[in-house]
């Protein structure tokens, strides 16, 4: 049934997803959770919004470890909902990864300013309020180049750098988390943020954060052809990979709470970098966060490329999209036209200048909630059509977790709506529309090309997915 190699093992999806998660949020927003909640209160913020992922996060493992072929909620979706929503779903969770890959293409250069400062020379022009300077747009364009060449190479040598980069990353967390617990107020003047700020309303703000801040783990289906673990293991590890960025961003924010005091959090442009600083007391030690939060977005960049090149090449093998995307290279066995095409389009990022791109991210997020949304649909509908689906890693209680994660996927979606402090703006609504008419035309044209190919390609798969299940469930019997 699959045509890509299996390669990655424990460490790889774990790597993966965490990376994926990560990125580099935790390094500007973390002066934002304690201004608005304080030291606890964006604990509880992430204890609480983590427990909302990891409901989403457990409706995707066990439809991963039912399902493992590549494009995840491409299948799920198709079996549940049928072939119109499986396109909805795909298309809109595809802007997403999209929309990070070719952020990260901007947010590169952007750091590279804090460890070089005046580095941008060679004005081009201004888009949206943003100047664009010729070097800053290189280091970009370097940057996507070497991580599109990462992943052509072969899914081992993306999972090592990714696995490299992880390591880097919890290093420099690490030697932050140390920081702090040596770190002593009294001695250095600063006045501690409060435990709290803003009651329930400050937790509530920090909250809205959270779910953005975990997307990423849904990478792991995208790329569970590829996987070399046992079905449940499939599963267990996803969950695991979320729980360990929960207790990531909650150690990222006592650590800052703890070491940067409100005013200088107020005027921090890299908020965790400063908090650093003042933990050990010398400028070495937020540049050396910085390079960590490098690290972080290389994670998340290499991640989010492999999870759209995935989906991409299963839309292209079921002809949703044209189907020169599902060519895969000759020497390497990965989807090299899917990952020339993301790639390049996010090397040309950087023209574009921060703030178009930050347009893009925040329309793709509301496609991120879409999809989850549709799996959410897709788990409880299965759970109700089909109650004796092969479930290699079933939740307890599936029924009760599919509604409640509907009704919070739901209440996420409601989060981009008019009316909302995080309400989309006009110009990422206009954004939005555009990726769904080049979707609709483009599918549009598929389907007339070849009426009801979709369908049968994908019903043919699903058919071989059941046989190869029933034969997975002779050799592992499991009590359902």
């Amino acid at each position: 049934m699959s045509e890509l190699k299996k390669s990655l093992g424990v460490f790889d999806i774990i790597a993966l997803a965490f990376g994926a998660m990560v990125g580099w949020g935790w390094v500007v927003l973390a002066g934002s959770w304690i201004i608005s909640a304080g030291i606890w209160g964006a604990i509880s913020a992430f204890l609480i919004g983590g427990l909302v992922v990891v409901l989403i996060g457990v409706t995707y493992a066990e439809l991963a470890a039912s399902m493992p072929i590549t494009g995840g909620e491409h299948t799920y979706t198709h079996r549940a909902l049928g072939v119109n929503v499986s396109f909805i779903c795909s298309w809109s969770i595809l802007f997403g990864y999209f929309s990070v890959v070719a952020f990260e293409a901007v947010a590169l250069p952007t750091v590279v300013e804090y460890i070089i400062p005046n580095y941008s020379q060679g004005y081009l022009w201004n888009v949206a309020g943003w100047d664009v300077y010729a070097t800053w747009v290189g280091v970009g364009m370097l940057g996507s180049v070497i991580v599109t060449w990462l992943n052509i190479r072969g899914m081992e040598v993306s999972a090592w750098f990714q696995k490299t980069a992880v390591v880097g990353i919890f290093c420099v967390g690490i030697l932050l988390f140390v920081g702090a617990l040596l770190f002593s107020p009294e001695t250095s003047n600063t006045v501690q943020a409060p435990n709290f700020i803003g009651g329930m309303g400050g937790i509530m703000t920090v909250m809205v954060m959270v779910p953005f801040l975990f997307v990423g783990f849904d990478v792991i289906p995208q790329a569970a052809e590829e996987i070399n673990l046992s079905r449940p293991n499939i599963g267990k590890f996803l969950i695991v990979s979320i729980i360990i960025a929960v207790l990531w961003y909650v150690a990222v924010a006592w650590s800052v709470g703890k070491t940067l005091p409100l005013l200088q959090a107020q005027d921090s442009t890299l908020a965790t970098a400063d908090a650093m600083t003042n933990a050990w007391n010398g400028k070495w030690a937020g540049t050396l966060l910085v390079i960590g939060g490098v690290l972080g977005i290389l994670s998340s960049w290499n991640a989010f490329l492999i999870g759209g090149s995935r989906l991409l090449y299963a839309m292209g093998k079921t002809h949703m999209l044209p189907q020169f995307l599902c060519k895969l290279h000759p020497k390497y066995n990965t989807p090299v036209n899917a990952i020339l095409l993301i790639g390049g389009l996010a090397t040309l990022a950087p023209l574009f200048g921060r703030k178009m791109l930050v347009w893009i991210v925040d329309a793709g997020g509301f496609g991120i909630v879409i999809a989850y949304t549709c799996v959410a649909l897709s788990f409880l509908v299965l759970r109700y059509r089909e109650p004796d689906m092969v479930r290699p890693f079933r939740v307890p209680a599936g029924k009760l977790v599919g509604i409640i994660t509907i009704i919070l996927s739901l209440g996420m979606l409601a989060l981009y709506l008019p009316g909302m402090p995080s309400a989309l703006v006009a110009i990422e609504w206009w954004i939005f529309l555009g990726w769904i008419v080049l979707g609709g035309v483009l599918y549009g044209y598929a389907t007339m090309k070849n009426p009801g190919k979709s369908k049968d390609i994908m019903d043919h798969e699903l058919r071989e997915l059941k046989t190869a299940n029933q034969q997975w469930l002779k050799e592992n019997p499991y009590k359902k």
